[in-house]
């Protein structure tokens, strides 16, 4: 559960926060946010959560490790209030909402805290209550840059309805851990035994509830991982019998005269075992197109072999970076990291909606786009791509387009237009080749055909690029692409 009324007054009092300067603002998650204060040569770090169930202001001190990538909220706060002074900090009656009046030197801000469980904010306002913003931007609320913030109507309830809790139960535990060493559970602070059972036991943001959540996330990518590892290895195992389809074929030629339209089966002797063996055949077609069938499907396995191995390897790769990262999550103290580290891996649903349609692939700081049809090709071609951007596609042959994106100052390198050369060759009918011819231009030389099917263009100014597959090439990519995008 979330501090109430009493528990957040009790920690106020103790953190005793006002004439104190803020000297950084750390974000470490979503819902989350760190102040570092300093008064009188003290320095304190107040952690502020908003999750839901685990709604709470107290000291920590425990390391806030900062987020990988900063977020808006707190690079918004670092520009209106690193510096400014706490002129006074209270709890508005016994509602679960703070006040932080500040001031910055030309300008006063008032910064709320609402700690409801379901609801928990933290907005920046004006004097005159004008929203400048607010960790979580709800429009229904008006809690959006250039809304209106207006205080809760102060109720007064009896005391006694909320009591403070003393945190008993942690004792025990408390005992038997490192800290014990150096302080007794009955010296600790009120916001010290706050600190210790949200990091611990809170329904949400704990380290007990982060771990459980860390054990469902590696199940569930672990199976999936080892699935596709069985289906991979299963697909060897086949192709290592490739051999006994040529030996087949062979018998079937062999055995030529003996087969009559419309047969099933051909029974014969192997001469390789002296056994007598049964092949099934293909009743539509003749003795000689049933030994091709076995012959291309014995040269396809063969072919295949070697990318069936990397692609094993591969995953095998992820299996064991997976178990590294979980080993690291289970040996993580801090569950702010903990929870940073999940989040890394579970990205929010908006996040995970692409931007454009296609592949993308990032490899040495050079952007490349693959289309995969007609409508990605036109998609990327329209709303995507500029003038100074190169454009590879296969001659003669249809197939995707794939774009790598200016980069000023810069001339592509050969391994990339070996990597975009290689994939416009894959995306296209000309795969099955194993090779094929490109034609490679600038998009601001490209003009749309008239009356031709969408994403029809033709080039001028173009170069030639004659390219053959690169099995290793093109499982360097895919790896690229799927480490990425988190697969």
């Amino acid at each position: 559960m979330s501090l109430n009324c009493n528990e957040i007054n009790a920690a106020l009092s103790e953190l005793d926060l006002e004439g104190a300067f803020i000297q950084d603002i750390i974000q470490p998650g979503f819902d989350t946010l760190a102040l570092y204060t300093y008064k009188n040569s003290t320095a304190k770090t107040v952690l502020i959560c908003t999750a839901q169930k685990s709604c709470r202001i107290n000291e920590t001190r425990r390391k806030i490790p900062k987020n990988e990538k900063p977020l808006r909220f707190m690079e918004f706060l670092k520009s209106r209030i690193k510096g400014s002074k706490i002129i006074s900090c209270r709890q508005l009656g016994l509602e679960r909402v703070i006040r932080l009046d500040l001031d910055h030197g030309d300008e006063n801000f008032i910064m709320y805290i609402r700690l409801w469980s379901n609801a928990g904010n933290i907005i920046l306002c004006d004097l005159t209550g004008k929203v400048l913003d607010s960790m979580f931007r709800r429009p229904g609320k008006d809690e959006v840059t250039g809304g209106q913030y207006t205080e809760p109507e102060i109720k007064s309830e009896p005391v006694k309805k909320f009591p403070v809790r003393d945190f008993s139960e942690l004792e025990e535990e408390y005992n038997q851990s490192e800290q014990a060493k150096y302080k007794a559970f009955s010296e600790l602070s009120f916001n010290e035994k706050i600190d210790i059972f949200y990091s611990e036991h809170a329904d949400t943001l704990s380290r007990e509830a982060l771990l459980e959540k860390a054990e469902k996330w590696f199940n569930e990518h672990h199976t999936k991982l080892l699935t596709a590892l069985s289906k991979l290895e299963q697909k060897k195992e086949d192709f290592e019998n490739a051999e006994q389809k040529k030996h087949q074929g062979d018998l079937i030629l062999s055995y030529a005269s003996e087969i009559k339209p419309g047969m099933n089966y051909l029974e014969c002797l192997d001469y390789a075992t002296n056994q007598t063996v049964q092949i099934k055949l293909n009743p539509k077609l003749n003795a000689h197109e049933n030994a091709q069938a076995l012959y291309d499907s014995y040269k396809k396995e063969l072919s295949g072999m070697e990318q069936l191995e990397q692609d094993i390897q591969l995953s095998k790769d992820k299996i064991a970076r997976l178990e590294k990262e979980y080993e690291a999550i289970q040996n993580e103290t801090n569950p702010v990291r903990i929870e940073q580290m999940l989040r890394k891996d579970t990205k929010p649903k908006q996040q995970e909606k692409k931007t454009h349609p296609g592949l993308d692939f990032t490899v040495d700081g050079w952007y490349i786009l693959v289309g995969r049809d007609a409508n990605e090709n036109d998609e990327l071609l329209r709303h995507h791509v500029r003038g100074n951007d190169m454009w590879f596609h296969t001659r003669d042959c249809p197939g995707g387009y794939v774009f790598v994106k200016y980069r000023a100052g810069k001339t592509i390198p050969l391994e990339i237009m070996l990597d975009a050369g290689n994939l416009a060759v894959y995306y296209s009918k000309a795969r099955k080749n194993g090779k094929a011819d490109l034609y490679y231009t600038q998009v601001k030389h490209l003009r749309r055909a008239k009356n031709g099917p969408k994403g029809l263009v033709l080039p001028s100014q173009e170069n030639n690029l004659s390219i053959t597959l690169d099995q290793k090439r093109l499982a360097r990519l895919d790896a690229i692409h799927q480490e990425q995008e988190g697969i």
